[in-house]
């Protein structure tokens, strides 16, 4: 399992640079085939068919790829409106999940959909627009989200007695959600020492607001905390362990973006709050 899992890393990564290094189109159609593969696999958390999801993921990456080609200029219009409804979604999340009853609560398929449709939607425009402005701000935000799971599973690990949500994810400890944060804003404030013009959004938060930006960091790395639990509320609900078995040793494509899926929507809100 680790010999999967470090050689699927090291082939999604390479894929990563090399669409970076080709074109922003190149990498634009590489995030909108992921973002929309992670949205197949989570309408069938809810309850869709395999059949049906493929087909709603590839309408809906379809479309997303002719935004992003013929009307880019419509992400830029709904990049805040659909930041701002995202962060209050996933916020809203965020207190279901922290509810002890909540592997009880079921949200209609229907309204999952939406929710599901929205979120993913709102991640794709907030990574576009950063790709947009350009591979330094897009790394910025892409690597908070990796720095803090990789730190949260090492604090667990160390320090982890109390359990963040053991109805959910028993795995998952308040060390590690303090390790992460504690990583993230320490790095942030070191980088920005090191490069203040850098264009990392750490640096930007950091330099406009101040203590606020560190908090706000902080408020990134949550975010993403709950998208991976939420993911993994939705697992146990189905009764499965990954999301697929598309990309073996991590399961599948949600699995891999779950974190970011919060965490891009509220980073490109506070940029715009930072300017």
């Amino acid at each position: 399992m680790l010999k999967q899992r470090v050689v699927t890393a090291v082939i999604l990564f390479a894929l990563l640079v090399g669409a970076l290094a080709w074109s922003t189109v190149a990498f634009a159609l590489l995030a909108t085939a992921v973002v929309a593969a992670a949205l197949g696999e989570w309408m069938q958390l809810v309850g869709w068919p395999r059949g049906q999801a493929v087909a709603g993921s590839v309408v809906f990456g379809a479309v997303l790829f002719v935004v992003a080609l013929v009307m880019p200029e419509w992400i830029e219009q709904a990049l805040l409106p659909l930041s701002v409804l995202a962060t209050i979604v996933w916020a809203a999340l965020a207190m279901l999940l922290l509810q002890s009853d909540a592997m009880s609560i079921r949200i209609p398929r229907g309204a999952a959909t939406v929710i599901a449709v929205l979120l993913t939607a709102a991640a794709w425009v907030a990574l576009v627009h950063f790709l947009l402005e350009g591979v330094v701000p897009l790394l910025s935000v892409l690597f908070i989200v990796w720095l803090a799971d990789t730190a949260a599973y090492f604090a667990g690990r160390a320090f982890g007695k109390r359990k963040l949500a053991p109805h959910i994810s028993p795995g998952k400890t308040w060390a590690g959600v303090a390790g992460a944060v504690v990583a993230v804003i320490g790095v942030a404030l070191i980088a920005h020492q090191v490069a203040p013009g850098a264009g990392l959004l750490s640096s930007r938060l950091l330099s406009t607001l101040g203590f606020v930006g560190a908090v706000l960091l902080g408020a990134i790395v949550l975010l993403s905390i709950v998208g991976d639990l939420f993911e993994s509320l939705l697992k146990r609900q189905a009764g499965v362990k990954d999301s697929s078995h598309l990309l073996p040793g991590h399961g599948g494509f949600y699995d891999r973006v779950d974190a970011l899926l919060p965490a891009l929507p509220l980073a490109a809100l506070l940029e715009w709050i930072a300017r």
